[in-house]
């Protein structure tokens, strides 16, 4: 993995149906890429069960936006053409592009098929609800409009083990099929009592035809798009053996042409001690999405007294640095969603640094973060416009040792000493402190708990109940922290990034500056002068609509 990697989330949930969001990623993608974004997360790109879906409820694997079917050729975003154009882009640019692979079900059947079925229990699938009857579902997939192009294998019920709807009696409902003796799968979460099925209509991964076919369309579609990874959705809903076969497939099968590719796994648990169990038995370089961390972000963003020295505990970056991608936001926790975790906008640019400028983890940033959100929850891009900052200073900046400052409740802080690069030069390093004492006395009364899904409850615990009492810093007095950069920065002056220089720190002979940080805001430092310096503020545009008329730096 290359020096400060940075993924971006390429999308946001309510983006619209206009089949040009390829067009927007391909305009903005310099940009990106200018300021330190290293691999760009594409949204589900296959063929989604009607013409404006996601592509969580996938129809299609093989057909990219390419085929005239489920009501359209392209996809919600695009036709395959425009993909292949950002991905021609993304090549000459050296940005990975990583792919979101849903593999544990399948929507929009063309066809039914009478199957023996009992219904089970919505919060635990092991419990009938019913005596075994039979069904009719939607589980003949033909793909005509492919026509057997990329594969010829067409899906029927043997292929799957569950469905959500009954049409012979209209009913919606958890239906286990019991035809040919199936079972749920052995090797899932024990979410519901039995975590494989999570919607629509879920894939029997016993079945070795469809195992194949998916393992091969994980080749095909690595090869078409020269791919640089996937992420893999709901990965607690299907077979592990599956995903790890999946994994092993696909490298094997493109390693002839020098190919690295990356797994980020979709395992959603606020529970460190689960993702631990599940990387234990895992492939050791696969990673998962650090939940607990935006939890403990959530909840001390809204916490009345929160304490940042326990930001990091029972944190996925804690107990496996090398596993974690860690994030604020994405489409799942954003407003609307089934696993909503507002953090308070004012601690947004701290929990951004939080994940840009230390050494663990590969930080993800989301789309709605710096482009904005759409209807029906719209909301303008966060960090007062200034990710984009964050972003280039961590790819110029956060580099070599770290050394935290820990020591207070309401201020923390770290610096980051530099490295010397191989080819003899140096990369800089920086110091970095954040003060938080809570919301905003007109911040709405809630925490994340307050609307996160009552059927993933596991992550709502409170960080401690014995955090000591303490004394907000004295009114009128700016917070500042005492940390050392090293005696070679002797009398060298330090200017925060985001305030110009409107902080500046000289360096003692000791190697140790105070560095000021205003309340509930967040300050980096770097050396005045050092390569780069000259490229801030990045004045990047805060709409995607609007990127044409900014500056980039």
């Amino acid at each position: 993995m290359r020096d400060n990697p940075v993924i971006f989330q390429g999308f946001e949930w309510y983006l619209p149906a206009d089949q040009r969001h390829y067009k927007r990623l391909l305009s903005v993608l310099p940009h990106l890429h200018a300021i330190g974004v290293t691999a760009l997360w594409l949204p589900p790109a296959c063929k989604a069960g009607n013409s404006t879906g996601n592509g969580y409820d996938v129809y299609d694997l093989y057909d990219l936006g390419e085929f005239e079917q489920r009501g359209s050729q392209s996809t919600k975003w695009g036709p395959k053409g425009d993909l292949m154009d950002l991905a021609k882009r993304a090549k000459e640019l050296g940005v990975e592009l990583i792919f979101d692979a849903v593999l544990n079900h399948r929507c929009g059947g063309d066809g039914k098929e009478t199957v023996v079925a009992v219904e089970v229990h919505p919060n635990n699938r092991l419990k009938d609800l019913c005596e075994p009857r039979e069904v009719e579902t939607w589980l003949k997939f033909d793909f005509s409009g492919r026509g057997g192009q990329y594969s010829d294998v067409k899906y029927d019920w043997n292929m799957f083990n569950a469905s959500d709807w009954d049409d012979r009696t209209q009913s919606r409902g958890i239906f286990k099929i019991k035809s040919g003796g199936k079972d749920w799968a052995k090797d899932v979460s024990k979410e519901w009592g039995n975590g494989d099925y999570l919607m629509f209509n879920n894939c029997d991964y016993t079945n070795k035809v469809l195992s194949k076919d998916v393992k091969n369309w994980g080749v095909w579609v690595t090869k078409e798009l020269g791919l640089g990874g996937f992420r893999l959705d709901a990965m607690q809903h299907f077979s592990h053996n599956l995903s790890m076969d999946f994994i092993k497939y696909v490298r094997d099968s493109v390693q002839d042409e020098g190919r690295d590719v990356f797994f980020v796994g979709e395992y959603w648990s606020g529970d460190v001690d689960i993702l631990d169990a599940y990387l234990e038995k895992s492939l050791p370089d696969l990673h998962l999405y650090d939940a607990p961390l935006l939890y403990n972000m959530a909840m001390l963003s809204w916490d009345k007294k929160p304490d940042l020295r326990t930001v990091f505990e029972r944190t996925l970056v804690c107990t496996r640095p090398d596993n974690a991608v860690t994030l604020v936001m994405n489409h799942d926790t954003q407003k609307g969603q089934v696993m909503e975790s507002p953090i308070s906008p004012s601690f947004t640019p701290l929990a951004y640094a939080l994940i840009l400028f230390r050494e663990a983890g590969y930080p993800c940033v989301f789309y709605g973060d710096m482009y904005g959100i759409c209807e029906p929850h719209a909301q303008r891009s966060t960090c007062g416009g200034k990710l984009a900052d964050l972003i280039l200073a961590r790819k110029l900046y956060a580099y070599g040792e770290q050394e935290d400052y820990f020591l207070n409740p309401e201020l923390v802080g770290w610096v980051r000493r530099g490295v010397d690069d191989e080819d003899g030069s140096m990369k800089a390093g920086m110091a970095v402190v954040m003060h938080w004492s809570g919301p905003p006395n007109h911040a709405p009364a809630l925490s994340p708990s307050s609307s996160m899904s009552s059927n993933r409850p596991e992550w709502i615990r409170k960080l401690s109940d014995n955090l000591g009492k303490f004394k907000p810093p004295s009114s009128g007095r700016i917070p500042s922290q005492k940390m050392k950069v090293g005696r070679e920065h002797a009398g060298e002056i330090w200017t925060d990034i985001l305030c110009g220089s409107k902080y500046k720190v000289v360096i003692g002979r000791d190697g140790c500056g105070v560095f000021p940080c205003p309340k509930n805001t967040l300050t980096v430092y770097v050396k005045e002068g050092v390569d780069g310096r000259e490229r801030f503020p990045v004045g990047f545009a805060r709409s995607i609509e609007e990127h044409r008329g900014a500056s980039f730096g």
